[in-house]
């Protein structure tokens, strides 16, 4: 008989605890959840107050019986499954299958797999959370309720086998009224001018670029040719003098460690990972490694978090490195504040051993493991680092009664850009404008004078990183949905993308625009992040999750009634296209499958 049993979700993750423990200790794994709802039906009864009828999943039969033969050899269990709502609810439904009282002291958590953490975890363990498992039955209650409910009205008026999800068909109207406004948006034109100026009998190093921004010092729009031709025809007369001069120093701070969403969109923009891609080897990542000399080490925090604090060890150690590695100057002591909705149950996301760099580890990693651990070791060291402080000038220009304006900047003291740089959507024209020493009346040469036409341009389509900053911005879903949500609506043709830039599908918007014209109340941003705060109240025990789902239920059902039958007699019609058919000559129309469109014999599609 052994002393301790601890169960996991997996194997990795146990070889990593067992390092840290004695020999009389077991580690197993779960494989992630045992029990859930049934897939063959709702699972859900509602008329006994939304009770889930939760089953053993369909072929755990020999690990469920492996864990039962464990559970009895040992003399205590600790359920050690992920610290956050999943992993609470997989404790728990493992805790009914084992036999284990609802008062037993047996959850441990750790935020991190280090020898202390988890040592610390077993000398301090707890009841499960009650309230962490009713929010994360609530939510996938809700979500059983809402597919079962709204996927019918899909099968009869779209296709069999389309389903429809809370979360994912908001994610999936975001990318329609998108595409909505760049299929509307009307390009409009405007101009911009540019003098390249010089100082009078100088060489080309001194030469440099100001703009045009207005007219007897009031800013000026310039819309259309012939007012810009006005302008330069001016121009030609005119004498360009120095009428101001302003140096600054301007600080730049470092951003924050990662939170999940952080982590998801910067992956995305500086490794082109998709968010799937990036929470499964982050979860290798949390979960342990294996090193030479070290065993198995678990190199980062939990990965699934909203909030930016950090331990103040690890704001100890990561001093010690940067002023080892840089110098004092580089270091300082960063608290960032955490968003007012944040749940900041966990860390940010940081490496467990901030003397583990990543190129002594290169070799041990696969190389996309390398690529993340390296992206949030430097973003993490960065975020406990100085400003960086840059020398800005700006000169203003006048020619006669035109304002031009010249900014220039050159980087004093690069802090903390010394090992990281944050990344940005899209890049813009940085290139340098190095100003000469100049003095307030002096008179410019002008070299050139460029006029450009440019036109306003539609809003840029989603892109996986963007789509998560902006469901974050809405309070649409948590860190541990993001990735989820965004692979199913892909998974599904609703969505597709094409340089990682999201698009929807035919198929996606037909169903789009069935759901947001019958479930408007459902399908919407204000809904869903109502949801979401209500599933947070009953983390923290302020609301008891029946009377969430009753609330919602009760008119829900009614619309869904009430749009069965409105949609009963209506039959949406097959877009025609304009290939005939080539065994009845009639025109082929347009039918979604699976896979997206396809044409069909417009007979056969009515039989």
């Amino acid at each position: 008989m052994v002393d301790k049993l601890i169960i996991v979700e997996s194997p990795a993750k146990a070889n990593t605890i067992k390092r840290f423990l004695g020999g009389n200790v077991k580690v197993i794994a779960s494989m992630g959840h045992i029990r859930d709802l049934p897939k063959s039906k709702m699972g859900i009864d509602i008329e006994n107050n939304f009770e889930p009828q939760y089953i053993n999943i369909r072929g755990k039969a020999s690990l469920i019986k492996e864990l039962k033969k464990e559970a009895k050899n040992a003399k205590k269990v600790y359920l050690a499954t992920d610290p956050d709502r999943e992993g609470e609810a997989i404790a728990w439904h493992l805790s009914y299958i084992l036999g284990i009282p609802e008062d037993a002291e047996c959850r441990i958590t750790f935020n991190e797999i280090t020898k202390e953490a988890v040592k610390n975890a077993v000398k301090n363990p707890r009841k499960i959370d009650k309230n962490l498992i009713d929010a994360q039955q609530a939510r996938r209650i809700l979500d059983r309720i809402v597919g079962y409910k709204i996927s019918p009205v899909l099968w009869k008026k779209v296709r069999k086998g389309l389903s429809a999800g809370r979360v994912q068909s908001v994610a999936v109207r975001l990318i329609c009224e998108r595409e909505e406004e760049i299929e509307k948006f009307k390009p409009e034109e405007y101009w911009n001018i540019y003098a390249i100026l010089n100082k009078k009998a100088s060489n080309k190093k001194n030469k440099f670029e100001a703009h045009f921004v207005g007219i007897d010092n009031k800013k000026e729009e310039l819309r259309n040719e012939e007012q810009v031709n006005k302008i330069l025809e001016d121009l030609k007369k005119s004498e360009f003098k120095v009428c101001n001069i302003k140096e600054s120093d301007k600080k730049k701070n470092p951003a924050p460690p990662f939170t999940t969403s952080t982590m998801q969109q910067e992956a995305s923009r500086k490794l082109g990972f998709t968010l799937k891609k990036t929470m499964s080897i982050a979860q290798m990542l949390y979960e342990g490694v294996k090193i030479p000399g070290k065993g198995s080490v678990g190199l980062i925090t939990y990965m699934r978090t909203d909030s930016t604090r950090i331990s103040e060890e690890a704001r100890s150690a990561s001093k010690i490195q940067i002023e080892k590695q840089y110098g004092k100057e580089y270091y300082e002591n960063r608290y960032y504040k955490t968003k007012a909705d944040s749940q900041d149950a966990h860390e940010a996301i940081r490496p467990t051993y901030i003397d583990i760099e990543p190129d002594t580890i290169k070799e041990s990693l696969t190389n996309d493991q390398y690529k993340l651990y390296k992206l949030i070791y430097n973003r993490f060291l960065a975020s406990q680092m100085a400003c960086a402080i840059y020398d800005t000038i700006s000169v203003d220009i006048n020619a006669d009664k035109y304002n031009f304006k010249a900014n220039g900047q050159k980087i004093k003291f690069k802090g903390f850009m010394v090992l990281y740089v944050e990344g940005i959507e899209s890049k813009k024209d940085d290139k340098e404008n190095n100003i000469p020493d100049l003095d307030i009346n002096e008179v410019l040469k002008k070299e050139e004078i460029i006029p450009k036409q440019s036109f306003t341009q539609p809003p840029a389509r989603y892109t996986e990183a963007s789509l998560v900053k902006a469901l974050e911005e809405k309070g649409i879903g948590r860190p541990s949905t993001y990735s989820p949500t965004i692979t199913t609506i892909i998974e599904r043709h609703y969505i597709e993308k094409e340089q990682r830039q999201l698009y929807p599908t035919e198929l996606g918007k037909v169903v789009n625009k069935l759901l947001i014209e019958n479930f408007t109340d459902v399908i919407n941003v204000e809904f869903t992040a109502k949801m979401e705060n209500e599933f947070d109240e009953i983390a923290e025990g302020k609301e008891m999750w029946k009377e969430v789902i009753k609330e919602f239920y009760g008119p829900f059902e009614t619309e869904v009634e009430k749009v069965e039958k409105e949609l009963e007699h209506v039959k949406l019609e097959d877009e025609v296209s304009n290939i005939p058919c080539d065994k009845c000559g009639r025109m082929m129309v347009i039918k979604y499958g699976r896979y997206g469109k396809f044409l069909a014999c417009p007979r056969l599609s009515r039989m």
